[in-house]
């Protein structure tokens, strides 16, 4: 570490300079006031500045250089140096066809430094050329303080799609929005896994980041603003809109194998004991240094519609092999999954007058994922004839998210702006069992399955009007509009033999009193059904269920005076399934100085259980420390789970509360925002209850509204910016301190233990770490950049299948990149992410989640990450 600090000093102080000039100015407003917050960037670079509380800025940029000055709410402006020293600027508010709002504010005045609640806005540009980072979540987890995710494996579908969270919710707790409407969520339900058990979630990954300008995340409760979901916050990603200009990458990376840690001779996946990918069955492959290796190649264009309009494009193309890690005989395939995908994304608007436009965006994820399920090496569940030595069966998947939305906006004569939408979004999740068998068919079985799978769809329709009053006060906003939402979730049914249990003479049983059931010869015990590794959805699985849920809405800000702003919203939304909710919502933000803002906010807020929750089912085989056992995932409305005391599930309840400043002091800025979360009735999957009195079934589990809980935290921002002659220097530490604590069981005459034990009550309260600090520093020198992350990571405690405690101690990890701009138009860019191979505590008892020697804690087990990157921009 500290031969690197050094190295990076010594690039600061030694770094060759050209000759600059250093421009400076004022921007003001159409009425002359101050506008904080404005970027001024020098064209075709990323060297820039934003205005202080006054309005001043100052850059150094070369006398040839153009500015580009913009500004939530504003014209973008484009100027040329030509050697000037002073350039004032005065912007013009955007006429209804470019003004664009924050996400947790309707005011077309509301700047994020300014907001009563906390806002992140990350502009995408600046941090995707400075981490190795592939995907959305991986980039949130390095910008964002409260956000977590990690990658899961052994965890079925969760191995394919990562949940992710905010201050350590759930993933189903933040609502997503694209272009500021409601995005839908996945199809897929998380059973397994450290994060998220019993909640769906929005699938982030399906949007590429080559087609994001910035993403926005509102760390408060919003429900009254946004509705159902947004108890956690809202993310809020907007597409790029540019045009005439091609930009693009190309980056190649792939993981350190070396794992850090003490491994008896001849564990799995460790010097001459490392499984094959290539082939089925538990093959021993060749010893690799470097796996998982992922390449991801983007382009985005963008063309002029019109004087105003644009329609801009995306696509991009990502290939990542799978990764393995040492874990036990029982989980051979421990590591992450691969996957091959490709996106396409597109973001239009052109002009029908002067005061209307049409808009519409949405694009097409398609991913083919392959992960290891447990290993089975012998018994009845391996046929011999097929499998000599034992197989590790492949989870592949096929995951299709489509999206489209369209509208119109306009502007009154009245000056009331009018907003029509209609946003519909579909994801389908199809398993194929590969590498596998169904041993009840003995050597005649099959080794591959289409194993059905489970769709969600969502339309939702939007009629938004908002009026800003100038002569109110010192400014009064108001907002009022309504939404009808439609859902459908269905489970399809996999071929027969992903599900059906054979008799000795090949055919489906059906009547267990008169056909009989293959028996192994080694064990004794009946040969089981189903493909193995995840039992296809049968014909009684099958849902194909719907709802709808209308709202009103009305959201205000006042600004009293030029300090203090008042800003409240209510809500109604009734449900066809379960019933309605109102919920409100008061924030205030008063200025102390012109650099130090005070804010706070107080609201209500509910989140529906998703159709998965009501009525996911499944029979599958679960893995306890090695041991399997046949398990059942009854529906909420199924007599089954009726008869085990489980009552229908109901919504969840919140309230949320915030208390921040912000400040400012030359190039320094802060924001710290302390906040506080109860939830009641949190929907959650339970332990596992005996279930003798159903047929091929050991334990059986349910979801319902098992807790309360309360979340106590603070998110720290603490940047600072320093332009000097001929570049920059910045250094940004994110922070968040996370406490969750467990109220309630609401477990009524069930045993606790069973209910919601000890393992389960671990597992949520460890949704995100007790706290996350990340020091990101980065430094500009013309044509050369450097950037350095540095995270730590508290302490976590699992308890594991053999009820023990799994102590993760914290962490640091080190990310570190170089670039260079060979051109004006092309960057290459090296580095490292996790650059010194560091991987959570090792635990050696078998018991853990995922069958390795570590849970999906912390930064991972993926380990060191090396990659390089290709920007272009044409």
């Amino acid at each position: 570490m500290k031969t690197l600090i050094f190295t990076l000093g010594c690039l600061f102080i030694t770094a060759f300079t050209f000759a600059q000039s250093s421009v400076s100015g004022t921007i003001t407003d159409s009425n002359g006031g101050p506008l904080p917050g404005v970027n001024i960037i020098e064209k075709g670079t990323s060297n820039g500045t934003s205005t202080d509380f006054d309005g001043n800025y100052t850059l150094t940029v070369p006398n040839d250089a153009v500015l580009v000055i913009s500004f939530v709410g504003f014209e973008t402006q484009e100027i040329s140096v030509n050697s000037q020293t002073t350039i004032n600027v005065t912007l013009q508010e955007g006429n209804t066809l470019d003004s664009v709002q924050l996400v947790g504010s309707r005011s077309p005045k509301r700047t994020a430094t300014d907001t009563p609640v906390a806002i992140d806005v990350i502009e995408v540009s600046d941090i995707v050329t400075q981490a190795g980072k592939i995907e959305i979540n991986e980039l949130l987890q390095y910008a964002a303080p409260s956000f977590n995710a990690n990658k899961q494996s052994g965890s079925d579908g969760a191995d394919h799609i990562d949940p992710a969270t905010l201050r350590g919710l759930g993933p189903d707790q933040t609502l997503v929005l694209v272009n500021g409407k409601r995005r839908h969520q996945s199809s897929l339900i998380n059973i397994f896994g450290t994060r998220g058990r019993g909640n769906t979630g929005t699938d982030l990954n399906t949007i590429p980041a080559a087609s994001i300008k910035r993403i926005e995340i509102l760390r408060d409760g919003a429900a009254a603003q946004y509705g159902s979901d947004a108890i956690a916050g809202v993310i809020n990603i907007v597409l790029k809109d540019n045009v005439d200009e091609f930009s693009g990458s190309v980056s190649y990376g792939a993981y350190n194998t070396n794992a850090k840690g003490d491994f008896p001779d001849g564990t799995p996946n460790t010097d001459g004991n490392r499984l094959d990918t290539d082939r089925d069955g538990n093959a021993i492959g060749d010893d690799q240094s470097l796996d998982g290796g992922s390449l991801k190649v983007s382009g985005n264009y963008g063309v002029a519609i019109g004087e105003e309009g644009y329609a801009n494009f995306t696509t991009e193309y990502v290939n990542k092999n799978k990764t393995l890690r040492p874990g036990y005989d029982f989980r051979r395939g421990f590591g992450e999954a691969a996957i091959e995908g490709f996106n396409i994304f597109g973001n239009l608007s052109f002009p029908v007058s002067d005061q209307t436009e049409v808009y519409a965006f949405g694009g097409r994820n398609y991913r083919d994922t392959d992960a290891y399920a447990f290993t089975r090496n012998g018994g009845e569940r391996v046929v011999t004839e097929i499998y000599p030595n034992g197989f590790t069966p492949r989870i592949t998947s096929i995951i299709t998210d489509n999206s489209f939305a369209a509208g119109v906006r306009s502007e009154l004569g009245n000056d009331w702006k009018v907003d029509l939408s209609n946003t519909y979004g579909k994801n389908v999740f199809h398993y194929y069992i590969k590498g596998t068998l169904n041993a009840s068919l003995e050597e005649n079985s099959p080794t591959e399955f289409d194993a059905g799978g489970h769709s969600l769809s969502q339309n939702t329709i939007n009629l938004d009007f908002s009026k800003y009053y100038a002569d109110i006060a010192n400014g009064f906003n108001l907002a009022i509009g309504t939404e009808y939402r439609t859902e459908t979730f269905t489970i399809f049914a996999g071929e027969t033999g992903s599900y059906a249990t054979y008799d000795t003479n090949g055919q489906p049983i059906t009547d267990p009193q008169t056909q009989q059931q293959p028996i192994d010869p080694g064990t004794g015990n009946p040969r089981p059904g189903g493909s193995q590794g995840f039992p296809g959805y049968s014909p009684e699985n099958v849902v194909d269920r719907s709802r709808s849920n209308v709202s009103l809405y009305v959201d205000t800000e006042l600004d009293v005076t030029e300090k203090f702003l008042l800003a409240g919203a209510v809500r109604f939304e009734n449900y066809s399934d379960f019933g309605s909710t109102f919920n409100g919502k008061l924030a205030t933000r008063y200025k102390l100085t012109d650099n130090i803002n005070l804010r706070g906010s107080l609201s209500s807020g509910f989140r529906a259980p998703s159709l998965a929750q009501v009525y996911y089912n499944l029979r599958f085989t679960d893995f306890q420390g090695g041991t399997a056992t046949e398990s059942l995932l009854s529906a909420n409305n199924s007599p089954v789970t009726r008869s085990f005391g489980i009552g229908e599930l109901k919504e969840e309840t919140a309230t949320n509360a915030s208390l921040g400043f912000t400040a400012k002091a030359g190039d320094f800025t802060a924001t710290i925002d302390g906040y506080f979360v109860s939830v009641k009735d949190r929907i959650v999957l339970t332990g596992t209850f005996d279930a003798p009195q159903i047929d091929n079934v050991n334990e059986a589990q349910f979801f319902v509204n098992g807790v309360d809980t309360e979340t106590t935290g603070v998110d720290i921002i603490l940047s600072y910016r320093k332009l000097l002659d001929d570049g920059s220097i910045s250094a940004t530490l994110l922070g968040n301190i996370n406490s969750i604590e467990i109220k309630d069981v609401n477990n009524g005459n069930l045993d606790e233990d069973t209910f919601f034990g000890a393992r389960e009550r671990a597992f949520l309260l460890a949704s995100a770490p007790d706290s996350k600090f990340a020091l990101n520093m980065s430094y500009v020198k013309n044509k050369f950049n450097t950037a350095l992350g540095i995270t730590r990571y508290s302490e976590i405690t699992l308890i594991d299948f053999a009820e023990t405690e799994d102590v993760y101690d914290a962490k640091f990890t080190v990310d570190l990149n170089f670039g260079y701009e060979i051109t004006d138009q092309v960057k290459l860019s090296i580095g490292s992410n996790n650059l010194f191979n560091e991987y959570p505590d090792q635990q050696n008892d078998g018991e853990t989640e995922g069958g390795g020697y570590w849970d999906s804690v912390q930064m991972g087990f993926g380990g060191a990450y090396y990659y390089t990157r290709l920007d272009f921009t044409f």
